[in-house]
């Protein structure tokens, strides 16, 4: 027996069963609601009462396998500390200390309304506490879902941190990233590039530039502000030595 109790306490069954405890109550009391409405209706009163009970069932079902859940989690949860122990706790007090009794205490109270005669005058205040009860009951579905979804609880990623702190999560070793040098518009000092000015090179070549501009170019100047060319004593090839004058003796 012990190992058949073993082996369903490592099926993790307490979802399964506070999700038919949840719905099978809710409907429940909705059922109660609408044979409230339609009275003649009889077989709304007795749904109701059916399914009460069987939610009052499955409730304390969920209380025994929410035991075996926290006697897994709750030490590493409760090292764990913050927001997740503390929803933690009060889903447990709810599903462990309070509901599965206040649903005992309807199902017994719904059973008088429908045997007994005095008891079915209170079935508007019946209804009032059953329906806060399943408020409740959603309340708690909703805390364990938020256990589940929002702290990792029950499952293996969760590793007794609070969630509102992330873990960096690490792939490998970390690598430098390249510098990447990007070079600004304005050049600096040493990679400034000289360029060619207009101003003379003290220095002086032996030999002259090609580029020189001669010193006289008598023939070659057109202006007319040019200096006259010298007089030559040589005969101009155009003319004779007869067509020179002969000097009187």
């Amino acid at each position: 027996m012990q190992g058949l109790l073993e082996t369903i306490q490592k099926w993790h069954i307490h979802p399964a069963v506070d999700h038919f405890t949840v719905a099978i109550l809710i409907v429940a009391v909705l059922a109660d609601l609408f044979a409230s409405v339609f009275s003649t209706r009889l077989w709304l009163r007795y749904s109701a009462l059916a399914l009460i009970i069987a939610g009052t069932a499955a409730a304390w079902g969920s209380r025994v396998t929410g035991g075996w859940e926290a006697d897994r989690v709750w030490q590493a949860v409760q090292a764990g500390g913050g927001p997740a122990f503390r929803t933690l706790k009060l889903h447990a007090e709810l599903g462990d200390e309070w509901l599965p009794w206040v649903f005992l205490i309807l199902v017994i109270w719904r059973i008088g309304i429908q045997f007994l005669g005095f008891i079915a005058r209170t079935r508007g205040l019946y209804l009032a506490v059953a329906v806060l009860a399943a408020i409740a009951i959603a309340y708690q579905g909703y805390l364990g879902g938020q256990l589940v979804y929002e702290y990792g609880i029950g499952t293996a990623l969760y590793n007794g941190s609070s969630p509102s702190i992330p873990q960096p999560e690490f792939t490998g070793p970390a690598t430098p990233i390249p510098t990447v040098y990007v070079p600004t518009e304005t050049a600096t000092p040493e990679a400034v590039v000289p360029t060619a000015t207009p101003s003379v090179s003290p220095t002086f070549s032996p030999v002259p530039s090609a580029s020189a501009t001669p010193l006289a170019t008598p023939l070659a100047s057109s202006s007319p502000l040019a200096s006259p060319a010298p007089l030559s004593t040589a005969p101009s090839p155009g003319l004779s030595p007869s067509a020179l004058p002969t000097p009187a003796h």
